[in-house]
């Protein structure tokens, strides 16, 4: 790493000389896969954009311009070389380096970019600020094909084109069509548009005719005929037709260029867009070859691309089988998801039944109200999107689905808490959203062999909307199949959990037999409707309670069972233990227990102090 150990500022990347750019992209790609390799993480996207970002850098200084990653999975060759190199053995660990933009990480990070397809807007609302403010500094938001098949980008698109505001947007194409209507002459014009002599006549032309009395007025006039004819001959793009100047398409592994076109296009004064193509997973053929599977990562080895660590089938796995074999009975049932064929576990049904199956891109209140419409008209949608991005489909679930009390049968993936990839991606929200929403009903599963029966009961047996929630991830040590029941039965206190927290309380009950105190354990498998039926007699005796859940505080299932008994006359010793009212940070699901107070031990102590009262 001769050159990289160079980079540590800003500075000493302008210093560096430009033929020595080629060999540290190289470097670069060869410490990120090392480093990844280590700690896991989002490999291919950050591969393919090694020499945009070392560009952007060094046309812009990220410190004092804004650069608004879309998704921010794409940033760590940006966390390389703005000082960070020293913290890549924490990617992702637990007090250690974020795996996505974080302010208060660096000031060199702009924005918090969890999701997908914002980062246009995010970007006006700076440059506005920027304009009311008086202030100088660039804005770049660098948005990827797949975050363009969000509506929001589009939103933003819409405004931004509009608004006249100096604004350039980076559209790093790695595979997405943008613009079918490409003929020969289309061709030759993006050609001809990406070659410094066209540029540079261009700037003389108008630094010219700037230059003579009525001249600005000129260049105005003639600029608009030669759009005009453009538009006739050629077309024009989409994005010009929303107001931004179209520069590309460019190579996005050709750094001299791509530094050319930042340069050029930074000295424009109002929206802009560069499209640069590039390739996801470039320089590493294990993550050329399967993208998609170095999309986000664990362990593996460098040498292969090779995996390491457990390899057991996951909730993810055992749904898309379910799903497969429930499709086979029932010709109803299609798949819906969101960019996430591969991550659901749907890539076998996708294959099996390519005509039930469908992709929306990252569009998640689309897929939603698709489903609402499916559902009308007699089929049964079942709709897989993680916990995290199933919340911007809120307002969906409520009118296009729940008020007219359709049969869509949500699979709620990566429900809890997720582990490395941090507070943009917990699933911790879910619990408060959906039950709050009339109709539903939400089913939690405690492990895969459950999750398959579930599936089923909410294909089969139930009507209206149905969430059946399940973490990432495979099984914990609890593998019975249980309706509501007492897992164990004790005399001084009742411990009530739902999903895989409940082997926690399983361990916890143990620790507290240790103590001489006798703890009854009680899974519930639906926290909508809660089944008091079974919680009633079981506080009544034990006159203490304490519920543990993976979720927030506000909204939680302790907090509603608590009232209900309140409402009963019951009034007991309680305490409800969750993640609090907080969003949580990057690391381990098991550190993550410990760190909310709902592994073993913490929730040992929390019924020891309900005890005491």
């Amino acid at each position: 790493m001769q050159l990289l150990d160079r980079i540590q500022t800003h500075e000493q990347l302008l210093a560096l000389e430009e033929d020595k750019l080629p060999q540290l992209c190289e470097e670069i790609r060869r410490f990120l896969v090392d480093s990844v390799a280590k700690t896991g993480g989002h490999l291919a996207s950050n591969l393919g954009v090694v020499e945009l970002t070392v560009a952007i850098e060094r046309v812009f200084d990220t410190a004092k311009d804004r650069l608004l990653f879309d998704v921010g999975h794409q940033s760590y060759v940006h966390k390389l070389l703005t000082g960070r190199r020293s913290a890549f053995s924490t990617l992702r660990c637990l007090g250690g380096m974020a795996g996505f933009p974080k302010p208060t990480e660096s000031a060199c990070d702009a924005f918090v970019a969890g999701h997908a397809s914002s980062s246009v807007s995010t970007a006006l609302g700076m440059a506005r600020a920027r304009t009311m403010l008086k202030q100088d500094y660039h804005v770049i938001a660098m948005i990827g094909d797949g975050a363009l098949t969000g509506g929001l980008a589009y939103e933003g698109l819409n405004d931004a084109g509009e608004s006249n505001e100096p604004l350039i947007v980076i559209l790093n194409d790695n595979g997405m069509s943008i613009n079918p209507n490409v003929g020969g002459l289309s061709k030759y014009l993006s050609f001809l548009r990406t070659r410094p002599g066209y540029f540079r006549v261009k700037k003389a032309y108008r630094s010219v005719t700037h230059s003579l009395p009525g001249g600005k007025a000129f260049y105005d006039f003639t600029s608009r005929v030669k759009d005009r004819y453009k538009g006739v001959v050629l077309g024009t793009t989409f994005f010009e037709e929303m107001g931004f100047e179209y520069y590309g398409p460019v190579d996005g592994h050709d750094i001299r260029k791509l530094e050319y076109m930042l340069r050029l296009v930074k000295g424009c004064k109002k929206p802009v867009l560069l499209h640069v193509i590039t390739q996801k997973g470039k320089g590493y053929k294990p993550a050329e070859d399967s993208p998609a599977v170095f999309h986000g990562i664990g362990v593996f080895d460098p040498e292969n691309g090779h995996t390491k660590g457990n390899k057991g089938h996951s909730f993810s796995d055992t749904f898309g089988r379910t799903l497969c074999e429930i499709a086979e009975k029932e010709p109803r049932v299609c798949a819906i998801t969101a960019a996430m064929i591969h991550g659901t576990g749907l890539a076998g049904f996708a294959k099996k039944f390519p005509d039930r199956c469908y992709d929306v891109g990252i569009a998640e209140g689309h897929a939603v109200s698709m489903a609402g419409g499916y559902a009308m008209q007699g089929g049964i949608p079942v709709v897989a999107i993680y916990s995290t991005f199933l919340q911007r489909a809120y307002d969906m679930i409520l009118q296009d689905v729940a008020m007219q009390n359709l049969h869509v049968v949500f699979a709620v993936d990566r429900a809890g808490l997720v582990g490395n990839d941090g507070e943009t991606h917990q699933g911790i929200f879910d619990i408060s959203f959906l039950r709050s929403v009339p109709n539903m009903q939400i089913l939690c599963p405690a492990n895969q062999s459950e999750l398959r029966a579930m599936l089923y009961q909410a294909v089969f047996d139930m009507d209206g909307p149905v969430v059946v929630r399940y973490p990432r991830g495979c099984d914990g040590a609890y593998q019975e199949i249980a309706e509501d029941a007492v897992l164990r039965t004790g005399k001084d206190i009742t411990l009530i959990s739902y999903g895989i927290l409940i082997n926690e309380v399983i361990a916890a009950a143990e620790l507290l037999s240790t103590l001489g105190i006798s703890a009854e354990v009680i899974k519930l498998n639906s926290v909508k409707p809660i089944n008091m039926d079974i919680v009633m007699p079981s506080v009544t005796k034990t006159k203490h309670l304490l519920v543990a859940e993976e979720t927030v505080r506000n909204g939680c299932v302790g907090r509603e069972i608590s009232a209900l008994l309140r409402a009963r006359g019951i009034l007991i010793p309680t305490i409800t233990c969750n993640v609090g009212d907080a969003f949580i940070e990057h690391g381990s699901v098991a550190e993550l227990y410990q760190l909310c107070g709902i592994d073993a031990a913490g929730l040992a102590k929390a019924a020891q102090e309900v005890l005491s009262q």
